[in-house]
């Protein structure tokens, strides 16, 4: 399973390339909105930074708007990867994206007719956002299940990508079922390390170390 981070701040994506497990980004205008920094100059740092599937998301409603503000995003660098919305239009506009060569990731995805209708349309990337189903008391982890059968069963090319991931659970629910990506906030990635097995493990080697007198 790949790893995105899900974030826009340059100091969170060089701690996560670090670690050495990042292989993309996601942005979103809310997260974008949060670093009030120019757009486009702040996606080609990203891409400076790290070498993998960046998504920009146009924020126009209407098709054309859509292509024409995401054709400009896409020129920003080759790994940039263009987010539209899971609307008719969004759909037009991914189709006219992939005759012209673009990637596309179909956000905002919450059904698995929703998710479909993104793979005929030729998208890159099929985003099923699954913590606001949990928060609405519905299963997000049955809607990848149904993704994960709907494309084995058509081989298509879309990859699934993960997203509205809360906890460490989720990414392991995802990568049980086959999910081709999971993209989540730092906040997650650091969570992924914690056991406390392991904290009281690393803790009684030491102290057994200190009393040994360090031989």
């Amino acid at each position: 399973m790949k790893f995105f981070l899900d974030t826009a701040n340059i100091n969170e994506i060089k701690e996560a390339v670090a670690l050495g497990l990042i292989d993309g980004i996601t942005t979103n205008p809310s997260l974008v909105a949060r670093e009030k920094r120019d757009f486009k100059g702040l996606m080609k740092e990203i891409t400076e930074i790290v070498d993998g599937p960046i998504s920009a998301e146009v924020v126009a409603t209407d098709e054309e708007g859509m292509f024409t503000e995401g054709m400009d995003l896409s020129k920003i660098h080759e790994n940039i990867v263009v987010k539209v919305p899971m609307t008719p239009d969004g759909l037009k506009a991914t189709r006219r994206f992939v005759n012209e060569g673009v990637r596309v990731n179909v956000t905002l995805v919450f059904s698995a007719a929703q998710a479909l209708l993104a793979a005929k349309a030729g998208a890159s990337y099929c985003s099923p956002f699954i913590g606001r189903l949990d928060d609405i008391a519905q299963v997000g982890m049955d809607l990848i299940q149904q993704i994960v059968t709907i494309y084995t069963n058509y081989a298509f090319q879309t990859e699934i990508l993960v997203a509205s991931i809360r906890n460490p659970v989720h990414i392991i629910e995802a990568a049980q079922l086959g999910a081709d990506v999971a993209t989540m906030p730092f906040s997650v990635i650091q969570k992924l390390f914690k056991h406390p097995l392991t904290d009281a493990g690393l803790a009684k080697f030491l102290s057994d170390w200190e009393q040994s007198g360090k031989l």
